[in-house]
């Protein structure tokens, strides 16, 4: 067997060009094959599809063929964001020119721990951080895999910062944010009732006052269970009163920064010390794509690291830029390509008409559910998000209506447990969605509800 073509260098265009058409000829055939949001017959079925589709995962001798028949697998038995009745996640579908560009990255490979690795990547990465990070009002931004890095970090900035620090959250806080005082070893987090999905500034107050020690309040930016915003202002006003740190978690909602529409729900991000961005919601990004931006650029001087084989401190003297302080990750591709591209491609202008586009398909998806006699809405949607039951059905009805949905391959639904209830959810993220697709969520929906 001749030695397999590389995808960078010279030829690598060149060797890369045929496999392309193999690899769209094989989503196209998996796409036609699910025929719908996601794949029918439930976890049982799409396993055998794939161990089919597998057989002996290291053969004695290869196939050529495997390319085509392992994506055509995973293209068949993928739930894919891009259906308008794939809505139950934080989990969008990806712009095309952000992929192609990933593609870029993964044929070049740089590796974001060096200079010498990374000469290009690692000068993208910092003109387009800074310039996100003057987006929330900070100095400097890292780039991170999502929300859940983001927010460990946050919290170890905090503790270093003041040589440690107890974690405030509200009741609606994503679950990485205790998890994150978990890992770092810091006291169990004090939790600040939500009552109305949203941290109560009240509660805030009396929480502040009655802990002691270095505090870290996290408030949230587009709740996962409903999209919700917690108030900004009035959390910033206590922290900076109780001298508390803040971070904001905007891994969902931080998007609404690109709309001139929606930015101002954001009020009083500015005024956080960290926040959470995540470009592959409410960005359009594959995964992965998130960042965490930060107020003060002396707080990263805690992830200062050596390695002489990295960053030797001649090297560093010489102007070779000193990549390991930018995350705790070593080996990291450059992601900050496909945002760079994407920002470049669609403008401010762009991105805030997409924003604008899934709030308004959530605000039209709320009416007809309102509208009708046999469906009961929550709330109207913050940014995205419709939380919505059958009025007649119990909890477990609608918890099996969903699975129902899952195991036919007709719709992904999420849930949601709140004001004591179960309800559905739709997280709309696909730009694409029409009214019709919105009303054939419902009939299906409805079709399935138990009478």
């Amino acid at each position: 067997m001749s030695t397999p073509p590389l995808a960078s260098g010279p030829q690598g265009p060149d060797a890369l060009r045929p496999l392309l058409d193999t690899v769209l000829d094989a989503l196209h055939e998996g796409a036609e094959a699910r025929g719908g949001p996601l794949p029918a017959g439930g976890p049982e079925e799409v396993a055998r599809r794939v161990r089919d589709a597998v057989g002996d995962v290291l053969p004695e001798r290869g196939s050529e063929e495997t390319l085509r028949i392992l994506v055509r697998a995973l293209a068949e038995g993928a739930a894919d964001p891009a259906h308008p009745l794939c809505a139950a996640h934080l989990h969008c579908p990806p712009l095309a020119v952000a992929v192609a560009a990933d593609l870029a990255a993964s044929a070049l490979n740089p590796s974001l721990d060096s200079w010498d690795q990374a000469p290009a990547a690692s000068e993208l990465e910092a003109l387009v951080t800074r310039a996100l990070a003057r987006e929330t009002g900070a100095a400097e931004a890292l780039v991170t895999t999502g929300g859940t890095e983001s927010n460990q970090l946050a919290l170890l900035l905090a503790r270093e910062a003041h040589g440690g620090v107890r974690l405030v959250h509200g009741a609606n806080a994503h679950h990485s944010l205790p998890r994150a005082a978990w890992l770092l070893g810091l006291p169990d987090p004090v939790v600040v009732p939500a009552p109305a999905g949203t941290m109560d500034p009240a509660a805030l107050c009396e929480a502040l006052t009655e802990v002691h020690g270095p505090l870290l309040v996290a408030a949230t930016v587009g709740t996962t269970d409903a999209g919700l915003i917690d108030p900004l202002p009035e959390i910033a006003d206590l922290c900076a009163g109780r001298g508390a740190r803040l971070h904001i978690d905007a891994a969902y909602g931080g998007g609404l920064l690109f709309s001139d529409r929606h930015r101002g729900k954001l009020d009083g991000l500015d005024r956080a010390d960290t926040v959470t961005l995540d470009l592959h919601k409410l960005g359009w990004q594959p995964v992965a794509a998130g960042l965490l931006t930060v107020r003060d650029g002396h707080d990263l001087a805690a992830l200062a690291h050596h390695a002489d084989y990295l960053n030797a401190d001649d090297d560093t003297e010489a102007g070779l830029p000193d990549l390991l302080g930018r995350s705790l990750r070593t080996t990291r591709r450059p992601d900050i390509l496909k945002i760079a591209v994407t920002l470049r491609t669609l403008g401010r202008a762009g991105l805030g008409e997409l924003v604008d586009q899934v709030c308004a398909h959530a605000a039209e998806f709320a009416e007809l559910i309102a509208a009708h006699p046999r469906f009961e809405l929550y709330d109207r949607p913050v940014i995205s998000t419709v939380l919505f039951r059958p009025a007649e059905a119990t909890d477990d009805d609608i918890a099996a209506v969903r699975r129902t949905l899952l195991h036919e391959g007709r719709a992904v639904l999420g849930r949601a447990t709140l004001d004591g209830r179960r309800w559905l959810k739709a997280t709309l993220l696909n730009p694409h969605t029409r009214p019709g697709d919105l009303a054939e969520l419902l009939k299906l929906v409805e079709g399935h509800t138990p009478r």
